[in-house]
């Protein structure tokens, strides 16, 4: 008898996300799936890159204001 980890596709119970999110954790890749997930959405990836303007904005700020002025 041959043990198999998929189920059958047509089962209406079995989603691709769900079953992508349970290897990951399997895996234990929990990060690398919510990254690749966030740099996929077109909104999330804008967000991410106005928090790293903000930190790079603050960070020329704190060094502006500490040491030249």
């Amino acid at each position: 008898m041959e043990m198999d980890d998929e189920k059958e596709q047509n089962d209406q119970t079995d989603w691709k996300g769900l079953r992508e999110i349970d290897r990951a954790i399997s895996e234990n890749r929990r990060m690398e799936y919510s990254w690749k997930k966030a740099l996929a959405d077109p909104w999330e990836r804008r967000g991410l890159w106005l928090l790293g303007l903000v930190v790079v904005a603050f960070a020329a700020f704190v060094i502006l204001q500490d040491f030249v002025l």
